[in-house]
């Protein structure tokens, strides 16, 4: 857990390059979809009327059951040559003094096998925040509106302190998919054995090394 080189032929088996590659896609993944999913689950439970949480919370457990290969095949024709263009492009031309955001992109990197990660763990991160605040009593609103309290004030001071072990519990259990993942990780990443100084070089996940390697 400490060797940098992998060579089986030696006997040689550093898995460094691996190891941070599963933590910088996941940690990513989780920057992104953590927000987002919290502050949708909140919407859904506690500001969206029923004709617009039902379709919108359908669809956003439908992404569930696209297939890892489907998204891993999104991935390359269309998310990776895209975020070279625009988000990559933009990102190195503004921080690119920062070692962590140095070119160039290729598109098949480390930052957007995060964005697919990302993709993939919103919907556990909103489907079980949303179960969540939806168990919260009704008495904990009902005494914040009797103090005055406005529908953020509510969902963010009542609703949220209530609900904080569940909310934290969707998150690592996002985080245990992304760690997990392989085949969309495996498919754009790059596959490269080497550490990652920047989130637009290639590298390898504990998995996508796994899948290309298992023979």
């Amino acid at each position: 857990v400490t060797g940098t080189q992998w060579d089986p032929i030696r006997d040689i088996s550093g898995a460094v390059p691996f190891i941070l590659g599963s933590l910088y896609t996941s940690v990513i993944a989780l920057v992104l979809a953590a927000p987002i999913g919290i502050l949708t689950a909140i919407f859904l439970s506690e500001f969206a009327n029923r004709r617009v949480a039902t379709p919108l919370t359908f669809t956003i457990e439908l992404l569930a059951a696209i297939p890892s290969v489907v998204l891993g095949l999104w991935g390359i024709y269309v998310l990776a040559p895209l975020l070279r263009d625009t988000l990559d492009a933009f990102l190195i031309s503004t921080l690119g003094w920062l070692p962590m955001f140095e070119g160039p992109s290729f598109g098949f990197s480390i930052s957007t096998a995060g964005i697919i990660l990302a993709i993939m763990i919103l919907p556990t991160i909103v489907s079980i925040g949303r179960e969540v605040r939806r168990s919260v009593p009704n008495a904990h609103r009902e005494a914040m509106y009797g103090l005055g309290a406005t529908h953020w004030e509510v969902a963010s001071k009542a609703v949220l302190p209530y609900a904080r072990s569940g909310v934290i519990g969707a998150v690592i259990l996002g985080l245990g998919r992304a760690l997990g993942e392989t085949m969309a990780v495996t498919m754009v990443i790059g596959n490269k054995d080497e550490i990652p100084t920047s989130i637009f070089n290639q590298g390898q996940s504990i998995a996508s090394k796994i899948a290309v390697t298992f023979n």
